[in-house]
């Protein structure tokens, strides 16, 4: 129990100490390249993030249950909307800017809406686990291509002006790579205590499993956008977001699904999980219009033309994601 309950300190204290670094670095590599923070928090934190789930998905594949990469990957998706983006908005009203919500936000619908095509036949063969994967290539290429393009742009638009300070990528590099060790480990140390005083103190298997287990897969993703949005770097916190479930919708189901064809999937994840999901997907993009937004968001939209949402939208995601916990308690019941 003491064991237990050190570990669930030491763990929550390298949690935050290695979210905050893992921003640091974050921020340090885009601003290095030049890149927007909001595509370092895509590419970087976001699949960054969710490694953990992209290691369930390929041990699942060769032990040939494939399913567990489906359940992983959407209540995953269902967690990062929810869950991380309902806590940070509570904390920090949540700004997306005007590219997210024209170009970003849009691909993850229509990433989406491609799953249920996909999904709709009960099975996910080789051939729909390539098609994800192309389509992540893609997605990534594209990014890549519009990010160069518009700091090409902006260099040959702005005047010149005295050189910032230049930004170790060395540091930065370390930074992110030890920031993201460390909220691994650390997240795992925080549910392994939890799990056992939990289960010490007589807290059934099915509880643990709805609450510690559930909130502690995410627990990188929450850290990661909790200290992106307390530092101020909104974009890195919801590019976390959108990057992470791209990777989980794309990479870890269609992964899984090249190792080991995903064949009679589970009737839950299609009457379930998937719609619960893309409604979810649906509610981010509609949340985040003007008549939606924030005070803050508000003023922000005057000269940068930003969306968003605070405490209300907070509020609203985190009570639709303690909903889909107790509907799962309850038919697992």
């Amino acid at each position: 129990m003491i064991l237990s309950i050190v570990a669930i300190v030491v763990g929550l204290i390298l949690l935050v100490w290695s979210a905050d670094r893992f921003v640091d670095g974050a921020v340090g590599v885009a601003q290095f390249f030049g890149m927007s923070t909001f595509l370092i928090g895509m590419l970087i934190v976001g699949f960054g993030t969710s490694a953990p789930e992209m290691v369930v998905s390929v041990l699942s594949a060769l032990n040939n249950t494939p399913q567990l990469a489906l359940g992983n990957a959407y209540g995953s998706n269902i967690a990062n909307i929810a869950l991380i983006l309902g806590v940070t908005a509570l904390i920090i009203p949540v700004v997306v800017k005007k590219e997210a919500m024209t170009r970003d936000i849009p691909i993850l619908i229509a990433v989406t809406a491609l799953t249920i095509l996909l999904l709709k036949d009960g099975n996910v063969s080789l051939i729909d686990g390539a098609i994800l994967l192309i389509v992540f290539a893609g997605i990534t290429a594209f990014n890549i291509f519009t990010e160069l393009h518009a700091k090409h742009k902006r260099k040959k638009d702005e005047p010149i002006e005295a050189p910032a300070e230049k930004v170790s990528i060395v540091k930065s590099l370390a930074l992110l790579l030890v920031g993201l060790v460390l909220l691994i480990v650390s997240s795992r140390m925080l549910v392994w205590g939890a799990i056992n005083v939990a289960q010490a103190l007589g807290v059934s298997d099915l509880l643990i499993g709805l609450t510690i287990v559930a909130v502690g897969t995410s627990l990188p993703e929450l850290a990661s956008s909790i200290a992106a949005a307390r530092k101020g770097e909104n974009d890195l916190a919801v590019g976390n977001v959108i990057g992470s479930n791209l990777f989980n919708t794309l990479v870890v189901v269609g992964i899984a699904a090249v190792i080991t064809p995903i064949k009679a999937m589970d009737a839950d994840v299609l009457s379930r999980d998937l719609p619960i999901m893309s409604a979810l997907t649906l509610l981010l993009a509609l949340i985040c219009f003007p008549f939606f937004k924030s005070k803050r968001a508000k003023a922000a939209r005057k000269t940068n033309e930003q969306f968003g949402f605070g405490r209300i939208g907070g509020a609203l995601f985190l009570s639709l994601y303690v909903a889909y916990l107790v509907l799962l308690g309850i038919q697992t019941v």
